[in-house]
């Protein structure tokens, strides 16, 4: 089984915001297979699908972005998941707004909520799509990565949420390293 965690926080306020492109990326692929969020027992909404014959659990932790590890490492735990077939998409300050890149590992970037993933899985080293948002022009990051896309930026943003959601349907039958391969061409 593969587990794909979309980072974001919980509640209509932020449902639009730019922090929230994870919950976006995972929302699009439970959109397209049918199937209904639940509320886990480990904080957090899940939704089950199958692609390419292969369970995927669906993740979007209500912690709120910066405790983000306290409902995946529970999740990874009771359905004995393995951190190498864990991805987390998020958002990220230093792509252009609507670019994607898959990486295998790396740091938390200065993002809290991958702060928080790393500290509770003990390792830097799991799949991950960087959605990019831009950095903001004035520096004020926080307010920045909590406001909505502007107009002009939606038709990246939406192209971007689903070539993250075309990845992650692809990864299942295949090496990650195949798919970032094919997703982080130029």
């Amino acid at each position: 089984m593969k587990m794909i965690v979309g980072l974001g926080n919980p509640g209509k306020k932020y449902e639009r915001t730019r922090h929230n492109v994870g919950f976006m990326v995972v929302d699009e692929l439970s959109f397209r297979h049918q199937t209904p969020w639940k509320k886990s027992k480990f904080n957090g909404m899940i939704s089950n699908i199958v692609v390419n014959g292969e369970k995927v659990l669906l993740v979007k932790p209500l912690t709120f972005m910066n405790l983000s590890g306290e409902c995946v490492r529970p999740l990874m735990d009771y359905y004995d998941i393995p951190v190498e077939d864990v991805l987390i998409v998020y958002d990220d300050l230093d792509l252009p707004t609507g670019k994607i890149r898959l990486r295998q590992k790396g740091g938390a970037g200065g993002h809290n909520g991958m702060k928080s993933l790393i500290q509770h899985l003990k390792t830097q080293e799991f799949n991950r799509i960087r959605v990019g948002v831009d950095r903001p022009v004035n520096g004020d990051v926080i307010n920045y990565v909590l406001g909505d896309f502007p107009k002009a930026e939606q038709p990246d943003i939406i192209a971007a949420i689903k070539q993250s959601a075309d990845a992650i349907e692809a990864w299942p039958g295949k090496s990650f390293q195949d798919v970032m391969n094919n997703f982080n061409v130029k």
